[in-house]
């Protein structure tokens, strides 16, 4: 039974990914910390892998051309918050560290979210989840 997965995502730049991504307070995988060619992000608790390939070194995996993130979207990467401060937090540490905000902080009637993308135009997600609004039965 498989017990992890990893994510692969193409960069034009290991060194400004890997300075932007810690920026936002993801954490660096220690034992690729030194290399040139690589890196590995290391997400929340229960330390999901994303790693970061050079363009052409993701093309030799997948021996497909790589689609312009910023004009089309294959995945939305989404990460969890704890509060709606914590989103409004990621928010400005994105834009801070160069990143790009595609939506805005909203509520969406329990759900408080927004949407950046990274440096190379991937899109992500973060999304706080209020359950116990959530999960309140509805008005007759």
């Amino acid at each position: 039974m498989t017990k992890e997965i990893w994510i692969n995502l193409p960069v034009k730049d290991i060194q400004r990914s890997k300075q932007f991504f810690t920026e936002i307070g993801f954490s660096l995988n220690p034992h690729l910390a030194d290399s040139e060619d690589k890196a590995g992000l290391i997400i929340g608790d229960k330390q999901v892998v994303v790693m970061l390939f050079p363009e052409p070194t993701f093309k030799g995996f997948t021996g497909n051309e790589i689609p312009n993130p910023v004009h089309a979207t294959q995945a939305l990467f989404s990460i969890d918050a704890e509060s709606k401060e914590e989103v409004d937090e990621l928010v400005e540490k994105v834009v801070k560290a160069g990143g790009t905000i595609f939506g805005q902080p909203e509520d969406r009637g329990g759900m408080y979210g927004a949407g950046f993308a990274d440096l190379d135009g991937h899109r992500w997600n973060v999304l706080y989840m209020d359950l116990s609004v959530m999960q309140q039965p509805e008005e007759a």
